[in-house]
């Protein structure tokens, strides 16, 4: 579906970098699905490198350098490195944010104001982590209010995530007007799962009212074509459950080696064949993981970091991709890496809370699932794959059609179209 009417789209994004953040590769997904779906795209990105995306302007923002604001943040940094003593917290209580962030902003507004030719029809602002600058420095461009589009990829400030991350930050009075302004200033509030926007709706209603959901994007392309050979620990012709990303603190990995442990136990035959690999740079749980890989043969755990294309690579050709949450009551989050596990076309275990966008996107009925301590049912549900995978390695799918309609470019296109028809 194409564009009805108004087509031009300026992206504000923290950075489009597809190797620093789960959030970069969301970000670079939804901008190149809104340029394939015939939106003329004009991206402004504060990764602070030269990267281009194809068929799409980008144009790298520069750090304002000469600046009150730049050398109090330098002035900060020199103290905490060659004294040791960090005035982060102390500052933020005062300020609500560093003075880089205030910095960071304002050389995003000066970009901005400089740009002439491109009038825009929707002003897009996608960030990472948790400093949403992009938004800061919308707030500061009232004459784009009125067509801004501010995208939430998490929730925000930290004591609005759900237990057991909820934490109260230096500044978090700030911040949480911070949030309370991009509610009532933006037009239209994006997340990216539904229970997000509910969540953030409950603590400020605006998010809610002018919320939609704009799911992170399928990419479409063929990572086969990655020519590099495929790490020593990952063989085709083995039962391999892969487990790409990050693990965060919450993100206990403990529950699924053991249920792994478990099930290789009570199927000593799968030994020679069957391996839990995961993939990611060092991590809270590194020397856990490095203790279990000694003791576990068919445990398997990447040593360096492993390029984007490589892992989606590898989850395509695993036999089950493995998506891990915290333990919780809830998680509102829609991993960065579900449209990846869609896309590899292979079942996925859910190990997290049974009310999640996961599970609400899965189905109900979606019996691969597990809370992350689950140990018997995690054993029993690599069990059910393994059985399956034995019968037939080739009829091991999940097939799930209407996500893939969920997370494609046709999809996108009816959404952007609707708001711009409202």
């Amino acid at each position: 579906m194409k564009p009805k009417s108004y087509t031009k789209i300026l992206v504000v994004a923290e950075s489009i970098d597809l190797e620093d953040s789960s959030g970069s590769k969301a970000n670079v997904a939804l901008i190149q699905n809104l340029h394939k779906a015939g939106f003329e795209v004009l991206v402004y990105h504060y990764t602070r490198k030269e990267i281009q995306l194809p068929g799409i302007t980008c144009m790298a923002i520069k750090e304002k350098r000469w600046s009150v604001l730049f050398f109090l943040s330098r002035m900060e940094r020199y103290i905490r490195s060659f004294l040791k003593l960090s005035l982060s917290k102390p500052l933020e209580k005062v300020f609500g944010f560093s003075f880089t962030l205030f910095n960071d902003r304002n050389s995003i507004v000066a970009a901005l104001q400089e740009m002439e030719s491109f009038k825009p029809d929707l002003v897009l602002t996608l960030s990472k982590g948790g400093s949403f600058r992009p938004h800061h420095a919308l707030l500061k461009m009232p004459e784009l209010h009125n067509k801004w589009m501010a995208y939430i990829h998490d929730p925000y400030p930290m004591h609005f995530y759900p237990k057991p991350y909820t934490w109260t930050e230096a500044g978090a009075r700030q911040k949480e007007e911070f949030m309370k302004e991009v509610a009532l200033k933006a037009k239209i509030t994006a997340f990216p799962s539904k229970l997000l926007m509910e969540w953030m709706g409950s603590h400020f209603a605006p998010y809610q009212t002018k919320g939609v959901v704009v799911p992170h994007q399928l990419e479409h392309g063929n990572n086969d074509e990655v020519n590099e050979e495929l790490p020593y620990y990952f063989k085709n012709g083995n039962f391999n459950l892969v487990h790409a990303g990050n693990l965060l603190w919450g993100r206990d990995p403990n529950g699924l080696i053991l249920g792994f442990q478990k099930f290789l136990k009570e199927n000593p035959s799968a030994k020679r064949h069957a391996r839990l690999i995961f993939l990611g740079g060092a991590n809270h749980y590194s020397s856990e993981l490095s203790e279990y890989e000694r003791e576990i043969y068919q445990f398997k755990v990447s040593t360096d970091y492993l390029p984007f294309k490589m892992v989606q690579k590898i989850q395509k050709r695993s036999s089950v991709n493995v998506i891990l949450e915290a333990k919780s009551t809830i998680s509102p989050f829609l991993p960065g890496k579900f449209p990846h596990c869609v896309s590899a076309n292979k079942p996925i275990l859910i190990l997290g809370p049974g009310y999640s966008e996961c599970r609400r996107l899965l189905g109900e009925d979606y019996i691969y699932w597990a809370e992350i301590d689950e140990v018997d049912k995690i054993a029993r549900l690599i069990d059910n794959f393994y059985c399956q995978w034995k019968n037939d390695p080739n009829k091991l799918k999940l097939n799930r059609p209407d996500l893939i309609e969920y997370l494609s470019i046709n999809y996108l296109a009816e959404t952007m179209n609707k708001i711009f028809e409202e």
